[in-house]
């Protein structure tokens, strides 16, 4: 994974918390024992020392080799850290079939077997130990996990799981000792694979003031070949997937959904048996070569159909269907439970307004470019209303980063970039798969000139959520600083159709886009409207002169020219405008420049 500096100790400030000085930060544990210790040492002391000390010898290289640190031991548990989900993934694998290699060479009574249990998350730093949720998360795998085998959370197979050359099983929701995780059994040569069942989930009843929940239930299979009701599971599952990822809306597990497949319901009953508000309802028919795929999206409460879609879809290829149908589902729903969830709180009174209510009336401020202390405000008030509702977070690390790139917070720069950094790890803390804080930290650390880290986080975000605005938009950025300028174009154009207003704050970054890629006219009409929209500012009217003088049309470059410099009287020669432009542009702008007039 590179550098982790999102593993970097933070303390958050600015949030109602009682260990507000605790020192906190990301990491990925991992935990491993001995099978049956006690009674190996019971038999034999002398020798099960010997040969727990050998096992340590070969656990102690490999840490050194993969970068991991030990902060603490209780007999023949080891508790480790590394800076890289990877790295501690191939740690633990190269350690399991080492020590298979070395029982296969010694007497029986002095083999040993390990299981190991692998997590990222929050942990809290006293000194060089280290203590909290994610420790106690990877010694609940460590429990789990099968002797001579590896067992991760769902954090780490995210992160790892297309980046090794390994198989995964996964083996569902478990509770051990009292805590819920989602576990993936490495699957390592010579262990037979296992079945567990997952514990039964647990439909709760939906916290107050929480966003509404959706369930996705079976999609129907319309066709008149009973086998294909897998492509129709497949599809029910794929959108779940896709749904879950936006992080905001609870969705309601497969298990559940699958639960009402057969049964004769009406959308009320299952709704209060699913507790979830929204159902995602479909049918899927399949004929020939071709398949028609249909989607609702009911209002339990209100009992109506607030969208429907249909698409009709040649079947080249079933599975590339099955992924792009799902997206564009899971998608449309998104936006269409949030416009319609502010409708509903536009009609409540302002003393029922809960945490969900308040972040949307932050959000609709945020859309209308409403004042920012009045948006940080409503943030304050949902966050304190619900604590772990973490969307609150991100918009304020968007308001943030919006006033960061305001000329007046020139000054202001390092502190707001701090403020981002500071919640943004936060949220990673609280949620190491969360794509919207990852791709804020790609934001912090771009703000930063540290491209390499930008994008590490830019891609790691990508990675977790494609749909997510804020990912494509941290990849175009960074992307285009490295040069990258046609793929660069690519994710700008993916985060135009996911959320136009991702780039408002920005238009010259399009037409520096175009302009690199010799697209000059598009990039004039581009950057002529935003001059029209803001003509004070001096920075859009630089890339129009630009823009004029690459396209010889030098009259009224040089027109543009004069009220430039009128606006920065600073700016007298080619060298001092240099600075003031994306490295990645100043070849194209300065040419455009130099033919409108301005001076080396």
């Amino acid at each position: 994974m590179g550098k982790t500096p999102g593993q970097k100790a933070a303390r958050v400030k600015g949030f109602k918390m009682s260990e507000s000085e605790i020192l906190r930060k990301i990491a990925v544990i991992f935990v491993t024992d001995v099978v049956g210790f006690s009674t190996l040492m019971a038999q034999n002391e002398e020798l099960t020392l010997r040969s727990f000390r050998s096992c340590k010898e070969i656990l102690d290289n490999l840490f050194e080799e993969h970068s991991g640190r030990i902060f603490n031991t209780a007999g023949d548990s080891v508790l480790a850290e590394f800076p890289s989900a990877v790295s501690a993934v191939i740690c633990a694998v190269e350690f399991q079939k080492l020590i298979k290699a070395r029982n296969a060479s010694v007497p029986n009574a002095a083999q040993m077997q390990f299981r190991i249990g692998l997590n990222m998350g929050d942990v809290i730093i006293e000194g060089t130990n280290l203590y909290g949720d994610g420790v106690n998360v990877a010694a609940r795998l460590e429990a789990l996990s099968q002797a001579g085998g590896v067992c991760l959370s769902k954090s780490i197979h995210d992160f790892v799981s297309q980046k090794v050359d390994l198989g995964f099983q996964d083996i569902g929701a478990q509770q051990v000792k009292n805590t819920n995780v989602h576990a993936f059994d490495v699957s390592i040569g010579g262990l037979a694979p296992r079945q567990i069942a997952p514990t039964p989930p647990a439909i709760e009843p939906v916290e107050a003031g929480a966003p509404p929940s959706i369930a996705v239930l079976p999609f129907k299979n319309m066709s008149t070949d009973a086998e294909q009701e897998y492509f129709a599971d497949g599809v029910t599952e794929d959108i779940i997937s896709h749904l879950a990822l936006w992080k905001t809306f609870p969705v309601v597990s497969r298990n559940s959904s699958f639960s009402v497949k057969g049964l004769s319901l009406t959308a009320s009953e299952i709704s209060d048996k699913l507790n979830a508000r929204y159902l995602v309802e479909g049918s899927i028919r399949k004929a020939g070569n071709k398949v028609r795929i249909s989607a609702s999206l009911t209002d339990a409460l209100k009992d109506r159909t607030i969208w429907s879609e249909r698409w009709d879809r040649p079947l080249d290829d079933i599975f590339e269907v099955q992924d792009e149908i799902s997206i564009a589902v899971a998608r449309a729903i998104d936006p269409e439970i949030r416009r319609q969830s502010r409708e509903n709180t536009e009609l409540s009174k302002p003393e029922s307004l809960t945490a969900w209510d308040l972040y949307l009336q932050a959000l609709q401020k945020y859309h209308r470019r409403d004042a920012p202390e009045g948006i940080l405000s409503l943030c304050d008030q949902a966050i304190q209303a619900s604590v772990n509702f973490l969307d609150p977070y991100l918009l304020k690390c968007k308001v943030l980063l919006r006033e960061r790139f305001k000329p007046h917070n020139r000054e202001r720069r390092a502190e707001l970039s701090a403020q981002i950094f500071e919640i943004a790890s936060y949220v990673v803390g609280k949620e190491a798969s969360n794509a919207g804080a990852l791709a804020m930290m790609a934001s912090y650390y771009f703000q930063l000139n540290d491209l390499d880290n930008a994008r590490h986080y830019a891609h790691e975000a990508f990675g977790i959520n494609p749909n997510n605005s804020a990912a494509t938009r941290a990849l175009s950025l960074t992307e285009a600083y490295a040069g990258n300028i046609e793929l660069a174009y690519d994710y700008f154009l993916k985060t135009q159709a996911l959320d136009p207003s991702e780039w408002r704050e920005w238009p010259q970054f399009e037409v520096s886009l175009l302009m690199v890629l010799g697209r000059m006219n598009e990039a004039l009409d581009k950057i002529t409207r935003a001059v029209e929209n803001d003509p004070e500012n001096n920075l859009l009217l630089g890339f129009k002169v630009a823009a004029l003088g690459n396209l010889d049309r030098l009259a009224d470059a040089q027109q543009g020219l004069e009220a430039f410099l009128q606006l920065r009287p600073d700016v007298t020669s080619l060298a001092d405008y240099a600075p003031l432009l994306p490295d990645f542009v100043v070849e194209a702008v300065l040419q455009g420049m130099q033919k409108a007039g301005l001076k080396q």
